[in-house]
């Protein structure tokens, strides 16, 4: 079992291997390790993930059980009428007592699947971080899950629409799936089984996503089933990964006590991906309710030239497709994954990496459209930084992990507190006040962050027939297997305050093979890959081997040296860290003669805990920035001290996602333009 979990522990490393190796059309892409392959041991990262790991997880799943005192008007008044929190686990419970259509139920429609995901992300993080007191609260909110399963025929589970509408299930009978959220929380309880399973080894949880995944292809698809596809993107990805778990561990699909349907699941996924736009079969039956663009179904996947709509399903649905392009090689899934990356990040793209202009429906904006009071959900942010990643994968290139680096230590930051119990759902870039809460209405993103968290230790690095990639600069250790010859590698490095990386790889093997660096594109002058942003180049990239410069032979961002490497071997790559001036296209009307600090990956702010008047200060290419590391300030952190030419007048700034964690306060990104330049 332990040989076999170590195989499982991340389904990309094995899985998307096995699919590469299977299908005859060559293709190059990157394969991120798996989580038992890498370990974290990092100044900025290890001391949050000891929080994350020990308060934020426990936090989530408490909060989700009902215990907490509300801070939010809406959730205060709502206790005083009900007299108790919500409870998403009175759901199942209630459910597995043969409850129906008793026209209530705790909570939106979507707990079922917040549950799923905190349990996914939890899982992830048991992978680097036993934890036994964990593992056994998550045994007994699975036991409750699988009872509620239990008291249904079909093997269907959504407590919403059992408790509610359950007539309606996936929204027909003139139900809304875009509230129900039936098929989007199947999905997510697909992934909490694959990756509890991955985790403890543990079946219980992927029984009952098998049994719900089985009656859903019993009843949607191709016609005479139902023409369902999900109103909340996030299904395929996940389906995707449960097919290509039982295709790779076939013995573990006999072990279970429940039919596996593998090729079923592939079938649905492809269907859920292909029949956007198709409200109506070619005989005209089958009509269904379409959402439009809201929920990427105004046409055809493979028509759509932009990115639109609701940003966390159609982020998602990019990750899917992307996903599922680097399986099949089917050209028309690269083409609209390109499409959608290209469009957000060249024209729809906050500089913080944030997506979603607009508060209604949570959606993306018009082409250039950047307000600083942007929406920005968190969710949003991590579901951009997922298909980000899965796009570098695709079609290794640094581009798409510089992007991913972006939302990684801005917007996705943002959204958890310093002290890892409270929370941001939006992330604008200007605000006269934007407190953080213990718990929302719509409590969505810290699940979603656990998730992101949970995967990060896969990401850092990745694999091809030739070599190794440094996508991410993280203290760490790694073991890979490159053919016959097992690689070890070890990165130290104070990023993101530091520019500094050092590394050491060596084989078992005097073989050679390419060590692929990522150099960032801020670091060479190219803020962005579309011209969206640009900024002066602030130093130059060094990269030496023993002590000795070598050249930078740069390909597809990435700096790439073939050798036979030794365990002397040590590379150290500097990149330049001093604070630079941001400025947008000049299409971005809404950001007209206004300039951003940034220092490395980091975006700065001001905020009026430091700056009494937020509109006193500009920057320019002729302001002094002077950053400082200061160890008793946020958890630890680098501000900017910066003046203008001739003004004895200081400014302070911080990094995005320290905002909001000393009270209330608010804060600005984007300032006027002295055009001192």
């Amino acid at each position: 079992m332990k040989k076999a979990l170590l195989i499982l522990s991340a389904l990309p490393a094995v899985l998307f291997a096995l699919a590469n190796t299977a299908n005859a059309q060559s293709q190059h892409t990157i394969t991120p390790l798996n989580l038992r392959q890498v370990k974290i041991d990092d100044s900025f990262w290890s001391p949050k993930l000891d929080v994350w790991r020990k308060q934020t997880v426990y936090d989530v799943l408490d909060k989700l059980e009902g215990k907490y005192e509300p801070d939010r008007e809406d959730l205060i008044k709502e206790k005083a009428e009900r007299g108790s929190t919500r409870n998403a686990f009175k759901n199942f419970d209630l459910v597995a007592e043969g409850k129906k259509n008793i026209g209530t139920s705790d909570g939106p429609p979507w707990y079922d699947g917040l549950v799923y995901e905190t349990i996914r992300g939890a899982a992830d993080l048991l992978i680097a971080y036993p934890d036994k007191q964990l593992e056994q609260k998550i045994d007994g909110y699975i036991k409750r899950i699988a009872a509620a399963q239990a008291a249904d025929p079909d093997g269907y589970i959504n407590t919403y629409t059992t408790l509610n509408k359950p007539n309606q299930r996936w929204g027909t009978n003139g139900g809304d799936d875009r509230w129900q959220h039936d098929v989007y929380n199947a999905g997510m309880l697909a992934e909490a089984g694959i990756h509890y399973y991955q985790a403890t080894g543990k079946t219980t949880l992927l029984t009952v996503a098998v049994k719900m995944a089985n009656y859903m292809c019993k009843v949607m698809g191709d016609a005479p089933k139902l023409n369902i596809v999900p109103a909340h993107a996030g299904p395929e990805e996940a389906f995707f990964k449960m097919y290509l778990l039982f295709k790779t561990k076939p013995a573990l699909a006999t072990s279970l006590k429940t039919p596996v349907k593998a090729d079923d699941y592939y079938k649905l996924v492809t269907y859920w991906i292909e029949h956007r736009g198709n409200y109506k079969d070619a005989d005209g039956g089958r009509e269904r309710a379409s959402y439009g663009s809201y929920d990427q179904d105004q046409s055809s996947v493979f028509e759509q030239k932009t990115i639109e709509g609701h940003a966390v399903r159609a982020t998602l649905l990019g990750t899917a497709i992307a996903t599922i392009a680097n399986y099949n090689h089917d050209a028309r899934y690269a083409e609209t994954a390109n499409n959608y990356w290209n469009n957000m990040i060249g024209k729809r793209l906050f500089i913080t990496g944030g997506q979603g202009a607009i508060a209604n429906d949570e959606k993306f904006g018009d082409d250039y459209y950047l307000p600083e009071s942007a929406y920005l959900e968190t969710c949003a942010a991590i579901g951009a930084g997922f298909f980000s990643e899965r796009m570098n994968e695709l079609q290794a290139d640094g581009k798409y992990m510089d992007e991913f680096e972006r939302v990684l230590y801005n917007n996705i930051l943002s959204g958890v507190s310093l002290d890892g119990q409270h929370y941001h759902y939006e992330n604008p870039l200007i605000t006269d006040k934007h407190p953080r809460w213990v718990w929302h209405s719509c409590p969505c993103c810290p699940p979603m962050f656990l998730k992101m968290m949970g995967a990060l230790p896969s990401f850092i690095y990745g694999k091809d027939n030739n070599g190794i990639y440094v996508n991410l600069f993280i203290g760490s250790t790694a073991n890979v297997a490159l053919g016959k010859n097992n690689v070890s590698i070890k990165q130290t490095t104070a990023y993101p305050f530091n520019g500094k990386i050092q590394l050491q790889v060596s084989g078992t093997q005097a073989k050679a093979f390419n060590l692929n660096i990522r150099i960032p594109g801020w670091a060479q002058g190219n803020e962005n890959p579309f011209g969206l942003y640009s900024s002066t180049k602030a130093g130059t990239v060094k990269l030496t081997i023993n002590g000795k410069q070598v050249p930078l032979n740069i390909v597809k961002g990435y700096a790439s040296v073939n050798r036979a490497w030794k365990k002397t071997d040590q590379i150290t790559l500097e990149l330049p860290m001093q604070p630079r001036v941001v400025s947008p296209r000049t299409e971005v009307a809404t950001l007209k003669n206004k300039v951003a600090l940034a220092s490395g990956p980091l975006v700065y702010a001001l905020e009026t805990t430091d700056n009494t008047d937020l509109n006193a200060y500009s920057f320019s290419n002729a302001t002094t920035f002077k950053p400082t590391y200061d160890a008793k300030l946020l958890g630890g952190t680098q501000i900017i001290v910066g003046s203008n030419n001739g003004n004895t007048k200081t400014f302070t700034a911080i990094p995005f996602y320290t905002l909001g964690n000393r009270g209330t306060s608010a804060y600005k990104v984007w300032v006027s333009n002295d055009k001192q330049d």
